[in-house]
């Protein structure tokens, strides 16, 4: 590996890895000098934090740009809510520092490593963010986009800029928290964020469903998610991914004896579709780790990420059954995660007749290569991306030809 400094940065280290370089700025001037000097040569630059997402979307050669720099802790106060934390710090340490205080980032991310052929650790909250990665408490509390306050971060004019606060309520304009979450470093390069936090419940129960039709789990999910028992996540886990026995799950947290009052009365409610049973803390934990985590589908060589309104989830699944996939429904149906190696107009087609779209998530190189990560969009919607795009990167330094059609995949 040879160093050598990177034209137009002060101290902005570049090596070179095999033909691909990687530029390392230490700060935030450093970081917009580059972007300056990158977008004026008429170059590119691919973002990247841990890499623990590098193997999503096509193979590109364009020089990374690597912000693990930009990692600590700025400023958190329990007390308040309020985390504000440089974008490449590891998402491992953030959950263990909010953890150390009995709460929890509510929107439940996760590290796409072990599900992309990568070391488990390396996923930053600045990648999380960028992609949108919200878990399966997702479907109560919350997307990705709702918990980011603000953030500072460099557009591909290389200017450095503050969006939002570090309030829950604030009136500085335009939302570009919103805007940021899901564009997967397409807008900006992220330095810091400032998010929400919440208190852990301090007890955790799931009722479990054994062995429900598509339609009797739909119904199990929709019931319960509209009942009047803060029910914080529903999956349905079919028969071939569980030993051959089908799991509808409900989760519920709270305070104990509320936990037990809502477990028991969703059980009365919910008598007709068969008896449930509530398992443990320590057991819920760990099937709704599974769940998150896409556990049950961690070796398919190729692997879908589709969203659709909740009611479509479990008709979906009924048809990739039929088509030969294997699958499970996060999100009360409205996130579906399918294993399926056939043509991918099949499982995009499923997706755009449910009202939804399907993401390639993980693929060999050649089938990445070929076919693009993000559904595609509309000519309006597209060229309203095109616009957004371009009022923050005019010159297209952060288009690395990763996202060739220029789609968010958080839009559900």
């Amino acid at each position: 590996m040879c160093t050598t400094a990177a034209p137009g940065s002060r101290n902005c280290r570049a090596s070179e890895m095999g033909e691909q370089r990687v530029f390392k700025p230490s700060s935030a001037a450093d970081l917009g000098d580059l972007v300056a000097d990158t977008a004026r040569k008429g170059a590119a630059l691919q973002i990247r934090g841990g890499g623990s997402k590098a193997a999503i979307g096509a193979p590109a050669e364009v020089p990374i740009l690597d912000m693990s720099a930009f990692a600590g802790v700025v400023d958190y106060d329990p007390t308040e809510l309020v985390l504000t934390i440089g974008a490449a710090t590891l998402l491992s340490e953030v959950q263990a520092l909010v953890a150390a205080e009995g709460q929890m980032l509510a929107f439940d991310p996760f590290d796409h490593g072990p599900l992309l052929g990568r070391p488990e650790g390396r996923a930053t909250l600045g990648g999380v963010i960028a992609a949108g990665v919200s878990g399966s408490r997702r479907v109560a509390r919350g997307a990705a986009r709702d918990h980011l306050l603000g953030f500072k971060a460099v557009s591909g004019r290389g200017e450095a800029f503050v969006a939002g606060g570090k309030v829950v309520k604030n009136v500085t304009g335009f939302d570009l928290s919103k805007l940021v979450v899901g564009s997967w470093g397409r807008l900006v390069a992220l330095t810091e964020l400032t998010l929400k936090v919440v208190p852990r419940g301090r007890a955790e129960t799931t009722l479990v469903f054994d062995n429900l039709g598509g339609e009797a789990a739909r119904a199990v999910m929709t019931r319960a998610m509209r009942a009047p028992a803060e029910v914080c996540a529903t999956a349905h886990v079919p028969a071939p991914l569980n030993n051959g026995s089908a799991v509808t799950a409900l989760r519920l947290e709270g305070f104990a004896p509320s936990v037990a009052a809502r477990a028991k009365w969703l059980m009365e409610l919910l008598s007709q579709y068969g008896a449930a049973h509530a398992i443990s803390r320590e057991e819920s934990e760990v099937f709704w780790r599974s769940v998150r985590d896409v556990s049950p589908l961690a070796n398919a060589p190729v692997l879908w990420r589709i969203g659709v309104p909740p009611h479509q989830g479990m008709a979906v699944g009924v048809k990739l059954d039929e088509a030969g996939a294997r699958w499970l429904a996060d999100w009360a149906g409205g996130l579906v995660w399918a294993a399926f190696e056939g043509d991918p107009a099949t499982v995009r087609g499923l997706a755009a007749a449910a009202g939804g779209h399907a993401f390639l998530l993980r693929a060999p190189a050649a089938m990445r290569a070929a076919v693009p990560a993000f559904h595609p969009e509309s000519p309006g919607i597209q060229a309203i991306s095109e616009r957004v795009r371009r009022a923050f990167d005019p010159d297209r330094v952060f288009e690395s030809k990763r996202f060739a059609d220029g789609t968010h995949a958080d839009r559900i």
